[in-house]
């Protein structure tokens, strides 16, 4: 598709690759596997048939992205990040479709977290580093722990928030809101 960089012992069998995406040694992409512009999959990576992955996205070292998983726009892959797509596996048994798995705009996964199959990472959230993921991630909050809990609230600058009367105003300027539900939005 693009104009990207794929190093010479990267195997990549799909068309679908976006301009100025780096590719590095041993990695090792699926036909059918769509990765957008701009993305930078490290060595040592291999992505599965039916994954899809935005712009701007950074993949570290040592992950694998099985089926059913989307990453979307700006979202930040630390090393050794495991994806399941299987609640129940076993040996050559099959699901009829596999667990859908959203790394929704801006989120950021640290290193060696476990995503259980079938969950959501908000917007602008942020997983910490050895965390096991086995329910959603609200939007712009920080999780930590095994199992990964909510801690508290960011701006997409990564500043923590504080809530007055379920609004923040964050000191880079930008506007948030809490919902009665706990969800919290920016607001433009």
């Amino acid at each position: 598709m693009g104009n990207y960089f794929k190093h010479s012992h990267a195997l990549v069998e799909t068309n679908d690759i976006g301009e100025d995406t780096r590719i590095w040694a041993f990695v090792h992409i699926l036909e059918g596997a769509k990765i957008g512009s701009n993305c930078n999959v490290c060595d040592h990576c291999f992505i599965e048939n039916d994954v899809e992955i935005g712009d701007n996205v950074t993949i570290k070292s040592g992950i694998y992205i099985w089926n059913g998983v989307k990453v979307e726009n700006n979202a930040f892959l630390g090393p050794n990040v495991v994806f399941t797509n299987d609640l129940m596996p076993r040996s050559k048994q099959y699901p009829e479709a596999f667990l859908k798995t959203l790394v929704k705009e801006g989120a950021s996964i640290g290193a060696n977290s476990v995503i259980i199959a079938g969950t959501v990472v908000g917007e602008y959230s942020l997983v910490g580093a050895g965390s096991v993921v086995t329910k959603d991630v609200p939007a712009y909050s920080v999780v930590f722990g095994n199992p990964a809990k909510l801690k508290y609230y960011i701006c997409e600058c990564t500043e923590k928030l504080h809530f007055v009367s379920d609004e923040a105003t964050c000191q880079c300027g930008k506007k948030y809101s809490k919902a009665s539900t706990g969800e919290v939005s920016r607001k433009i």
